[in-house]
């Protein structure tokens, strides 16, 4: 069997659904799994409804008739109107409007992910149905039934002896009537209580199916024509890359390429499962082939990770900052789940790199500000360079400040800042 994964661009709006089904006609017959995120934007939407919730801000029903609009809007174009999808599309949106009915008592990262996870469970019912529609029969899988996780909502973790064997025991009789079509980002508990599985997770959870299951591949869709050198909406120039290892693929989701999800090649490596990053746009183009055939040389490759802090800590009394008070930082970044970037210790002080993502940024703050001195520099970019060259680097210097800098053997790495464009006075 294989493994597709379609993310929010491929199934965006109703031509986008169009596409996707006319890319599986030509896997019709076929052992394939395939799994949904959540259409276009639709996640970030349903963020604005949390945080108006949380905040209790009176934003959040109004928030949410915009998600539904967008979606009922795509099923008249897809549907006549008296079709069962769109009782089932009815029926998800009303859990969404039962959260919303009480007070939040729950902590932030539990009601995201109840939340949030919606839009996946929509975008699956309703891609289900047309491919249905339109002869491609398609079984609609929960994927909490198969996939188990802990209770870290958010950033849930796998249990991965669990899952294998329910989705063996699931799978094999589902795929005898045809594609078995599932949610991406999103895993569920002992006590049956939703989990995601980490921001862009549908990823993820393709390599997860693929892992389980032992596929023979597995091919993720993009709006681009593989994995490129570079952000295409940032450079000019960029070049696409042929093939990679999974350690490279590894080191370029680490330090923060958002084409493919941080966690999704280990899975695969682990069992030699070859992934495909390919366009949707392209379907016939050859993309990106990520296995543990030896490349010889890589291109500079060039992560630009946006809304980075650069936080300077050092001690009251000026004294050094040893091995205990790194242990103490490192113990707060776990405990608030802040993801180290790029870090730089001195005699004095020490000098992190980090997302900025408020809920988790402020109660480090607070605990750091008690014992120490912090200075914070906000608005950065992290630049990351996989096998860079001297003048790439001299170039995207230009109108920057660098606040922070760090080479190893093939990754440079840059924390910098705009300069102001400054005009003489006449």
């Amino acid at each position: 069997m294989r493994v597709f994964k379609f993310g929010g661009a491929s199934v965006k709006d109703a031509e986008a659904i169009k596409n996707v089904s006319n890319i599986l006609q030509n896997y019709k017959g076929q052992a394939l799994a395939v799994v949904i995120s959540a259409m276009g934007k639709t996640t970030n939407a349903l963020e604005k409804v949390v945080h108006a919730y949380f905040n209790k801000t009176g934003e959040a029903q109004a928030n949410l008739e915009l998600v539904k609009k967008a979606h009922y809007t795509v099923m008249k174009e897809l549907f006549s109107e008296n079709e069962e999808v769109f009782a089932a599309v009815n029926d998800t949106f009303v859990e969404i409007e039962w959260i919303l009915e009480d007070e939040p008592e729950e902590s932030f990262d539990y009601i995201y992910d109840q939340i949030v996870s919606i839009g996946e469970f929509l975008s699956t019912k309703i891609v289900s149905a047309y491919l249905n529609k339109v002869g491609l029969p398609c079984t609609w899988l929960d994927c909490r039934d198969v996939i188990r996780t802990d209770n870290t909502y958010r950033e849930a973790k796998i249990d991965w002896s669990f899952t294998e064997r329910r989705m063996q025991e699931v799978m094999p009789s589902l795929l005898e009537k045809g594609f078995v079509l599932t949610q991406g980002f999103i895993g569920g508990t002992s006590e049956n209580f939703t989990t995601t599985l980490g921001r862009e997770g549908s990823d993820y959870t393709a390599a997860i199916v693929s892992y389980c299951m032992n596929a023979e591949g597995m091919s993720v869709w993009k709006n681009v024509p593989g994995i490129l050198t570079a952000d295409p909406r940032l450079f000019k120039n960029w070049v696409k890359i042929d093939r990679l290892t999974y350690l490279e693929a590894i080191e370029m989701t680490y330090y923060g390429a958002k084409v493919i999800h941080p966690k999704t090649i280990k899975p695969l490596q682990n069992k030699s499962i070859p992934m495909n990053v390919k366009s949707f746009l392209e379907p016939d183009s050859a993309g990106t082939i990520i296995s543990s055939q030896v490349v010889n040389y890589y291109p500079p490759v060039i992560v630009v990770a946006k809304d980075q802090l650069l936080l300077q800590i050092s001690t009251r009394d000026f004294s050094f900052v040893a091995e205990e008070n790194l242990s103490h930082f490192f113990s707060l970044f776990a405990k608030y789940r802040n993801k180290v970037n790029m870090m730089q210790n001195t005699a004095i002080s020490f000098s992190v790199c980090l997302d900025n993502i408020p809920e988790r940024i402020a109660p480090l703050l607070k605990e750091l500000e008690d014992e120490f001195n912090v200075v914070i520099d906000k608005d950065l970019e992290l630049i990351t360079v996989r096998h860079y060259q001297k003048e790439i680097l001299n170039t995207l210097r230009k109108g920057k400040m660098v606040l922070l800098e760090e080479k190893i053997r093939n990754t440079a790495q840059l924390v910098v800042k705009d300069l102001p464009k400054m005009q003489r006075l006449d």
